[in-house]
């Protein structure tokens, strides 16, 4: 097995971003919160979302003591906003279980609502210093590129990737922390999915894909990124905003009020009542709400479907 860690800790000290949840003061809760934002999306987006977060809610209790629709509006355009509300679920289950402070146990960060493997072993790692393996996307394909001499990972499975990452992580916990941190660094700015920088990579001298002359991986294709233009992601993001510029709750009309397919529309509301993004007003907010040019006496002032933010 190479030896990654030696060449790769002194490129990480001279090469690294400054990345706040990376910094000797991170606390563990500002740690959990960024591993929720980076889920999936880019770090220069998520810097300014994260510093928000933090100076508005800097502890789970604070969060906690939040509404779920305020997590969603501070949320803004990071995407997939239900981590909003998992991350505001995981706060109340951080106070009401642990006294208001992150775990530092495997099956207690488990437990929580929108953690999963990955965040769990990343938060015992760079939040407490602990020594488990950690895999992202750009740790697996420097594994799969270094140690296994492909270009691009198979499919994700999770035993099999803990333990390639086992392999290669030092023994002492804090160098493992550090070495986790810098391969995957590597892989977010060096060894990147479509033009790796190979000549500004520290181990070129010990990566089995470049020393076997860099072969194409022709067993699966390319996976294709899904069309967003048109999408029904799309027509969920534009009942998002309004829904977060709301003040009142709005009618089913106004939420999809000049969407291009209508059906599609009111797919997209349905979805977002099911992943607890929109809900449905009590008769004395929606009675707030006027249907568009109602009169008193036409049944606008009978009960009718509104929706807002949880």
């Amino acid at each position: 097995m190479p030896d990654l860690a030696g060449p790769l800790l002194p490129w990480y000290l001279a090469a690294r971003r400054d990345l706040p949840w990376r910094a000797p003061d991170a606390t563990p809760w500002g740690v959990l919160v960024s591993e929720f934002m980076l889920q999936q999306t880019q770090v220069d987006r998520v810097l300014p979302r994260w510093h928000a977060w933090l100076d508005a809610w800097p502890t789970p209790a604070d969060l906690a003591a939040a509404l779920a629709g305020d997590a969603i509006r501070a949320w803004g355009r990071l995407g997939y906003p239900r981590r909003a509300v998992w991350l505001h679920a995981a706060a109340l289950q951080i106070v009401e279980r642990h006294g208001g402070r992150v775990p530092d146990d495997l099956d207690a960060l488990l437990a929580l609502r929108g953690v999963g493997n990955y965040t769990a072993r990343a938060v015992l790692v760079f939040a407490f210093g602990q020594r488990h393996p950690v895999v992202d996307t750009n740790i697996r394909r420097v594994l799969a590129r270094a140690v296994d001499g492909v270009a691009a990972p198979g499919p994700p499975n999770a035993r099999r990737d803990l333990a390639a990452m086992a392999r290669v992580l030092p023994r002492d916990a804090g160098r493992a922390r550090q070495f986790t941190w810098a391969i995957m660094e590597l892989g977010a700015l060096v060894c990147t999915a479509r033009t790796p920088a190979c000549d500004r990579c520290p181990i070129t001298d010990r990566c089995r894909w470049l020393l076997l002359g860099r072969p194409a991986t022709t067993s699966r294709p390319a996976r294709r990124q899904a069309r967003y233009e048109g999408s029904d992601r799309q027509a969920r993001g534009r009942i998002m905003a309004r829904l977060r510029a709301a003040t009142t709750p709005l009618t089913e009309d106004a939420l999809i009020a000049g969407a291009p397919d209508a059906t599609q529309a009111r797919r997209a509301l349905a979805s977002l009542v099911r992943d607890g993004l929109a809900v449905r007003a009590e008769a004395a907010e929606a009675s707030q709400t006027r249907p568009s040019g109602a009169r008193p006496g036409d049944g606008a002032d009978e009960p009718h479907p509104c929706w807002r933010l949880p």
